[in-house]
């Protein structure tokens, strides 16, 4: 039960953490950098740790923040935030089947731009949202510095989800899936879920709900 809980809660075991996970803010994190963020780690290595602030839009437009690239004028798709670090420098995320040469490739079929010559050449092709999106900075750790943090309770873990990172809706995104999070360790202590021999969640098909008449006489006993 133990196991199950931790693995929930998301990043208690260092071996979760990789390029193309999403680290989700706990409730307790209270720095304003990263207060209820959603963050897509980019790069994880022995150097350094990259993430992006996938749930941080502005009202910038593209044709704002490059100015001198003509075949951004007029567009208006924001750009997002990615970070404290850096934030005059501009990464991106691209959703594409076919990875481009000079991109990296981060999960499934989503890759990162660093290179301003792709990056202002998918700007000038003028992509869908739901497809490209820009950041501004960005956010780095040492490894151990974030294994440090996930170990207090700072971040929960998920697997990649490219619709998560590209969410229309970016501004309610960490909260549903915080609440997802506690919501499934609450079923793990109730003993809905645990993990098998291979650490995945499985849904215990046996446990068996008590009747609602007592769980209606138990609140009512609570409220006397």
């Amino acid at each position: 039960m133990i196991a199950a809980v931790a693995l929930l809660q998301g990043g208690l075991r260092g071996e979760d953490l990789a390029a193309g996970k999403l680290l989700i803010a706990s409730r307790d994190l209270l720095d304003p950098n990263f207060a209820q963020t959603v963050v897509l780690l980019v790069r994880y290595g022995d150097d350094s740790v990259v993430g992006l602030i996938i749930n941080r839009r502005t009202q910038i437009p593209l044709a704002r923040v490059f100015p001198e690239l003509k075949e951004a004028k007029g567009q208006t798709d924001p750009i997002y935030r990615g970070g404290p670090v850096e934030r005059t420098a501009a990464l991106a995320l691209l959703r594409a089947r076919t990875k481009p040469e000079e991109a990296e490739h981060v999960f499934a079929n989503v890759s990162m731009i660093s290179s301003r010559t792709l990056l202002d050449k998918t700007i000038a092709a003028a992509m869908d949202p739901s497809m490209f999106h820009v950041y501004l900075g960005y956010s780095g750790w040492t490894m151990r510095q974030l294994q440090g943090e996930i170990q207090l309770g700072a971040w929960r873990i998920f697997p990649g989800n490219a619709a998560a990172v590209f969410d229309p809706d970016p501004e309610t995104l960490w909260g549903r899936l915080i609440r997802k999070t506690e919501e499934r360790i609450a079923l793990a202590a109730e003993g809905v879920i645990y993990t098998n021999a291979n650490h995945r969640c499985v849904v215990n098909r046996h446990h068996a709900a008590r009747p609602r008449a007592e769980s209606q006489k138990e609140r009512s006993a609570a409220g006397t």
